[in-house]
């Protein structure tokens, strides 16, 4: 029977052809769609026939080499992809709720390895029998839809949601290694010229993050600098040994922790190295105040687990040591939001 020339037919589709048709259709690959599935090839390719049968339409151009999908194909991806997410999300749910308590938190790379995990082993000792699962990336998840209980983020008060918990301001300031500033001391801003400065190398090319650039912090200390007659303010004036660029701010403090050059660290972040003395804050009165912040947000469906609970109550603990660490005084619920 071909396909289009009988009316559609209305009995439900199975499961097993919709999850087959989207990892051919995520993987554009029969074969390789295949082995995620741990089928055989023709199995998929018998699966998404059904399906194409059961539709009514063709989904998939077949080419020698590729396969591409159809515009019933991508409309059909749109909706499989969201509801098959839901599934799995309900199913893992289901699947932790009849065995052991765990808690799975969403946060970025750099705050994970440098704040949280550092951390954690204190709540594990509290609470042994709560398993916990971080899922480091720098893409925001919906917390609506994804297998996470918490989110910790990092943005402007604007980009959060109304029930976001600030945990903690931001301040920048130069850091170094003690070795480093042995042989090269950093008394003044034009000290700053015989080093390597370390930066976060796509910060000028996002709105905020630009906050975190050396140019920002020259700009604003500027009049704390003795400039050269006709000199222009900034880091124009102001020209480094060489720069030094990173993706993540783990990177860049690794590289100050070795030596490599002088970082504008975000202070919550190495609190701990420099109460260790791993690292110098060689100009103390020329913090820069941020207005990125770092907050907690609750997925919907946590909030009534007790282990959700009770990770969110120590995190406000371990952020109340670290607003003390950084010496942010004011009652975090009294700040002004700064755009």
């Amino acid at each position: 029977m071909a396909l289009g020339t009988s009316h559609p037919r209305s009995r439900p589709i199975s499961v097993g052809h919709l999850r087959a048709f989207e990892a051919v259709a995520r993987l554009l690959n029969f074969r390789a769609a295949a082995e995620e599935l741990s089928l055989t090839q023709s199995a998929v390719s018998r699966q998404i026939q059904a399906l194409e049968d059961e539709v009514g339409s063709v989904l998939f151009l077949r080419h020698t080499r590729a396969v591409e999908l159809t515009s019933a194909g991508s409309m059909l991806l749109r909706a499989v992809s969201a509801s098959l997410d839901r599934i799995d999300a309900a199913v893992r749910m289901i699947r932790q709720s009849a065995g052991r308590r765990s808690v799975a938190v969403t946060t970025s790379a750099s705050f994970a390895s440098m704040w949280l995990i550092p951390r954690l082993e204190a709540f594990q000792r509290a609470h042994p029998d709560i398993d916990i699962r971080i899922d480091a990336s720098d893409v925001a998840v919906d917390l609506g839809t994804a297998d996470v209980d918490l989110a910790l983020r990092y943005a402007v008060p604007q980009a959060v949601p109304a029930q976001a918990i600030r945990l903690f301001g931001e301040q920048l300031t130069p850091v170094a290694s003690p070795w480093l500033l042995r042989s090269r001391p950093i008394n003044r801003i034009e000290d700053l010229a015989d080093c390597t400065l370390i930066e976060a190398g796509d910060a000028h090319r996002t709105r905020h993050l630009e906050w975190l650039t050396w140019q920002r912090w020259l700009d604003t200390h500027a009049g704390a600098a003795r400039v050269r007659p006709g000199a222009r303010a900034g880091r124009e004036r102001l020209s480094p040994k060489r720069w030094l660029y990173f993706n993540y701010a783990h990177q860049i403090v690794q590289a100050t922790l070795t030596g490599q050059g002088v970082a504008l660290a975000r202070l919550p972040l190495v609190a701990e190295s420099l109460a260790s003395g791993d690292l110098v804050e060689p100009l103390p009165g020329m913090r820069l105040d941020s207005p990125l912040v770092y907050w907690l947000v609750t997925a919907p469906r946590g909030t009534q687990r007790p282990e959700v609970k009770a990770f969110c109550d120590w995190l406000l603990a371990e952020a109340a040591r670290t607003r003390e660490a950084i010496g942010e005084v004011p009652d975090p619920d009294t700040v002004d939001h700064i755009d």
